[in-house]
């Protein structure tokens, strides 16, 4: 893990460990939840590790095991210790960060790897969307035991489910099949298909300064941006990474930020409204890149 300027880098070396997301806490500054798998997620087990960075550097704050590569994890909405993560075994895991055991819950109904978990970002609804290999997604209420709905169409493994920030109910997911698509909780149909890359489509985020936006990130090395008012073309299309994308990222604080990583161990920022939008090519790892954010509370620390 890295940062850009403005902020103290650190590293955590976590052995036999392949980091596949790391999100930062909504509560906590410097607080970070990180999935990890052995083997590359072929095979072994998984490993939630809280980390934290202080003065001395990042810390190791509490661990849970897997008997599955975790390879997704998102933070509560609604209380500050507790995350979902998602496994090969096609199950969800809630754990609670303040107790030393786990998980307090476990929801298994994929029938393949769960790729993808996000927690709904929109005041007054407590949701959880997955998304698998089984080319479904499913709504979750962490308090009710099973999933309130499941989501088909896709033709492909889907690799990314993400909530609007801005339409309550409302989530994106990518694709294997080389789509994009867009859902809406209420209704049990697609919303919005849109045929995004020649190519399989390993990550979106939605633009936190735009309830139109999207962006997309593929195995064709390009990410793209999707104005969902006119999806016939892309609205910006940003090359640069020599392998396939595995994270994109809008930021938080600037409407036409955003971040990527890649299997080619770069991670690269871009400002899209820009003539030469590539801004910085950080190469620290030396390992594929899988997981990526952006701190909600220290501006332009990643």
């Amino acid at each position: 893990m890295g940062t850009t300027a403005g902020g103290a880098g650190g590293a955590l070396r976590l052995p036999g460990l392949h980091g596949y997301a790391a999100e930062f806490s909504p509560y906590w500054p410097g607080r970070v939840a990180c999935a990890a798998a052995q083997y590359y997620g072929m095979a072994g087990c998984g490993t939630l590790a809280v980390l934290e960075q202080n003065e001395a550097g990042i810390v190791l704050l509490r661990s849970f095991d897997w008997n599955d590569g975790l390879f997704d994890v998102t933070w509560s909405e609604n209380n500050e210790h507790v995350l979902i993560t998602c496994s090969g075994d096609g199950s969800l895991q809630i754990w609670d960060a303040a107790k030393t055991k786990g998980p307090l819950q476990v929801y298994k109904e994929h029938t393949l790897e769960a790729y993808s978990v996000d927690w709904s970002q929109t005041r007054g609804e407590q949701l959880v969307v997955s998304g698998s290999w089984d080319q479904t997604a499913k709504l979750w209420d962490p308090a009710v035991g099973k999933s309130l709905c499941t989501f088909k169409g896709h033709e492909g493994v889907i690799y990314s489910t993400i909530w609007s920030p801005h339409i309550p109910g409302c989530f994106a997911s990518a694709s294997g099949d080389q789509t994009l698509r867009i859902w809406d909780v209420k209704a049990p149909g697609v919303k919005l298909v849109i045929p995004a890359h020649q190519a399989e489509i390993l990550s979106c985020d939605w633009c936190k300064y735009d309830e139109n936006l999207l962006v997309t990130g593929a195995v064709d090395c390009s990410l793209k941006g999707w104005d969902l008012r006119n999806i016939r073309q892309p609205v910006f299309v940003l090359l640069g990474h020599t392998y396939a994308i595995r994270r994109v990222k809008f930021s938080p604080f600037h409407a036409t930020l955003l971040a990527s990583c890649s299997y080619d161990f770069t991670v690269r920022f871009w400002d899209f409204s820009k003539p030469n939008p590539l801004l910085e090519t950080v190469e620290h790892h030396t390992e594929f890149t899988c997981g990526l954010d952006l701190s909600l509370h220290n501006r332009g620390q990643v």
